[in-house]
């Protein structure tokens, strides 16, 4: 039986390199059956799904990590959440001109955002322009740019499966880069049919049998969303009670949909009153 829904991680053991693999079936499929996609935007939003798993699993923190891509095209926005514990969720936002082209050609003129949300720390937020031919290349950016460690993913998504590579150096390395050259070059000659249909252990040995790898135990990814009526109560209490008083007295209550999930919330004039 495949591997799905989980992470894996694994190391070289003589060189200064780690890696994961991550492979999202069911939880794409949930996280696709919130939005209203068409095939132009689908993989893109798979790719940033795998993307943000992998990038979350590469540090320590107890809070959410978001990855968001938004530009001036017809594709605006590109959004991607997972927590520390592999929870996930995603959503895009384009008009009805998204035709299949290349990322940038939907997305034109923006920025990619990476922000940490730590429970237990100040947020952290990295900025960079969207240059690329994908979401991959445009990570590589970043990663030069923002963190200045040799960061590598290979990223494909079709209908069922939304899948990913990443290769990363460990800080303070030495001498290290001819180890990374190879290490790169081999994990540069996967194809998008291996990657999607290859289970992580099979994936390692296509690419790196003559290296010694150690492999660490699957983590589940399954979606979910972390929508709450008390998040929604706090957001739509910074509107003011007299905006809020006027769209009651228009339209008898307030709804607000997640855009996540579609979970809908209600609020009557009781419920705003109790917000003040």
């Amino acid at each position: 039986m495949k591997e799905q829904d989980c992470l894996r991680r694994f190391l070289f053991e003589e060189v200064g390199v780690r890696g994961e693999w991550v492979r999202l079936q069911d939880s794409w499929q949930a996280t696709k059956h919130h939005q209203n996609l068409n095939s132009a935007v689908e993989s893109q939003l798979g790719q940033a799904l795998a993307a943000v798993v992998l990038l979350s699993a590469t540090i320590k923190f107890e809070g959410t990590m978001i990855l968001q891509a938004q530009g001036d095209g017809s594709l605006h926005s590109l959004v991607a959440h997972c927590s520390h514990d592999h929870k996930i969720r995603g959503l895009v936002r384009y008009n009805s001109e998204v035709t299949t082209h290349t990322l940038p050609e939907m997305m034109g003129q923006g920025r990619l955002v990476l922000t940490v949300e730590s429970e237990n720390a100040a947020p952290y937020q990295g900025v960079v322009a969207l240059e690329g031919n994908s979401l991959a290349e445009m990570l590589h950016t970043y990663f030069m740019q923002s963190e200045q460690l040799q960061t590598r993913l290979w990223l494909f998504a079709n209908q069922t499966h939304a899948v990913g590579l990443l290769l990363q150096e460990l800080p303070a390395q030495v001498g290290y880069e001819a180890d990374w050259e190879r290490i790169e070059t081999l994990a540069s000659t996967i194809t998008e049919a291996e990657l999607l249909n290859l289970d992580c252990e099979d994936v390692l040995y296509r690419l790196f049998n003559e290296e010694h790898v150690r492999i660490y135990p699957a983590e589940t990814v399954e979606f979910s969303c972390s929508c709450s009526r008390e998040k929604i109560s706090n957001t739509l209490r910074t509107f003011g009670k007299a905006e809020l008083s006027e769209i009651l007295l228009e339209r008898g209550n307030i709804e607000v949909n997640c855009e996540f999930c579609s979970e809908k919330y209600y609020f009557r004039e009781a419920d705003i009153a109790a917000l003040f």
